[in-house]
């Protein structure tokens, strides 16, 4: 990897000496274009399965230490549905397939997991609604190369999922490595204080999408997304009999700790306030919980401690819900050397890289720790909505690759590197070519994978059946 000392230093400036200036965007530029000698961008085009240093099937039982035991057959269910599910719980094997290939050396944060079906919606602390990324749960100093494959990877495997022609994919694929490059160079051009105010909200969203399947999807995501807030939840999520309000037991997917767990968990959102601002930790300080349940969220997560938290205000209707979600080490850091790899709590390291990666964040961000396990807190209901990608027709999976490339170019240039990453890039064809073919060869790995995946609960070194109940001892 290079040392370039503009890559040391990456995009921050210095206050340390009145003195000293930062590099010049003009020499960022050719420092990025340079690199073109030691990683050519054609080099974004290499995956062969001959590169491969582990097994599918044995990242996927690695991955699963730590678990709720009683858990993991209901990871591998969701895994086994399509090959975008797979890839969707797949980070860990995506990081080590990307550890063998090519890189430029340039690392801003990484979300570490930018498959299409982690952008979506949420509330800004303003209360507009506002599409980003939106799980960073690997989100780590990385090569940004490593998110860029892992999306246009995804966008290929949803394509195949939903129907399209394998012509249809490779033009969402272009169409997502085009619009990354392109809103880099727009940003890298921009002052860095300007850079941290691109947002993306619904209206901009529907400027950007082309076709009209898209917009559909749109505006029904967002509608969805608008009605997802707390009180809204209690209906679902909550039971009021005899008096008092207790959240519904669905099991598996929905089951109560036992009493000390549930103490412990009650005395960790104490020392979460400690992480929040002043105002928000007051404001918080106005709740009161009234009940504490486990509940199984997303694919790659599921397995790990997620707790729901129902808290009530002066009135019955002031209700909030926060989740507790487990972090653990992200997938990334076993492929990053020196200081960067290591951070003294994950649920901090979490907060503060959503924090870097997003224009806007939900406002109740903060960590804990209970029983020795590292969390991140956040609104469980906060609007919060998401386009589903392998439902999408070719068109509009095409608009939305193009939304998330911008979108994920946002994000890195939020951090370090933009100028050097667009001088590398330069105006995005060869980039593009180079990474439909990442992508379609990738999606043939892909499901490869998601078939190992079958043989493996075939013949019974993997299980997919789910438990109807989940002790309440299990989830501590």
């Amino acid at each position: 990897m290079t040392t370039h000392p503009v890559l040391a230093g990456s995009d921050r400036g210095a206050f340390g000496s009145l003195h000293r200036r930062s590099t010049p965007r003009a020499e960022r530029y050719r420092v990025g274009k340079d690199l073109r000698a030691t990683a050519p961008r054609s080099s974004l085009a290499t995956w062969s399965p001959a590169l491969r240093r582990v097994d599918p099937v044995d990242l996927v039982e690695a991955t699963n230490a730590g678990r709720v035991t009683e858990l993991i057959p209901l990871r591998i269910q969701r895994m086994s549905t399509s090959p975008h599910a797979f890839l969707r719980g797949a980070a860990a094997l995506h990081a080590a397939d990307s550890a063998v290939l090519p890189a430029t050396g340039i690392r801003p944060i990484i979300c570490g997991d930018a498959h299409l079906g982690n952008f979506g919606f949420y509330a800004s602390p303003e209360r507009a609604l506002v599409f980003d990324l939106n799980d960073f749960d690997e989100a780590h100093p990385g090569a940004w190369e490593w998110d860029l494959r892992r999306l246009v990877a995804s966008t290929w495997v949803a394509g195949r999922d939903s129907g399209a022609s394998e012509q249809q994919c490779g033009e969402a694929v272009a169409r997502c490595a085009h619009a990354y490059a392109e809103h880099l160079w727009t940003l890298a051009e921009q002052p860095l204080l300007a850079r941290s105010f691109d947002v993306m909200n619904v209206d901009t969203l529907r400027a950007d999408a082309d076709h009209k399947t898209a917009r559909r999807a749109i505006d029904k995501a967002a509608q969805r997304a608008r009605r997802r807030t707390s009180d809204r939840a209690l209906p679902r999520f909550v039971t009021d009999e005899g008096g008092e309000r207790r959240i519904v037991t669905e099991p598996p997917l929905i089951a109560h700790p036992d009493d000390e767990r549930t103490e412990r968990i009650l005395a960790a959102l104490d020392d979460y306030l400690a992480t929040l601002p002043s105002h928000w930790a007051r404001i918080l300080g106005g709740y009161h919980a009234t009940d504490v349940a486990h509940k199984v969220v997303g694919v790659g997560s599921v397995g790990l401690r997620a707790y729901l938290v129902l808290c009530e205000g002066s009135s019955p209707d002031d209700v909030l819900f926060l989740q507790l979600k487990q972090a653990r080490r992200s997938v990334v850091a076993p492929y990053v050397h020196g200081d960067e790899a290591w951070h003294a709590h994950q649920g901090q390291r979490v907060v503060e890289y959503q924090q870097a990666l997003q224009t806007v964040s939900d406002p109740l961000l903060g960590w804990t720790t209970v029983a020795g396990r590292q969390y991140y807190v956040r609104q469980f209901r906060d609007m919060k909505g998401a386009i589903v990608p392998d439902t999408l027709d070719a068109p509009a999976l095409a608009d939305y690759a193009d939304i998330c490339g911008k979108l994920l170019a946002k994000g890195h240039a939020r951090t370090s590197g933009a100028s050097m990453i667009a001088g590398y890039l330069g105006k995005g064809g060869k980039v593009a070519d180079a990474l439909c073919t990442f992508a379609r060869a990738y999606a043939d790995q892909t499901e490869a994978d998601h078939a190992a995946l079958l043989r493996a609960i075939r013949s019974g070194r993997l299980s997919d059946r789910t438990p109807e109940q989940v002790p309440g001892g299990a989830i501590g």
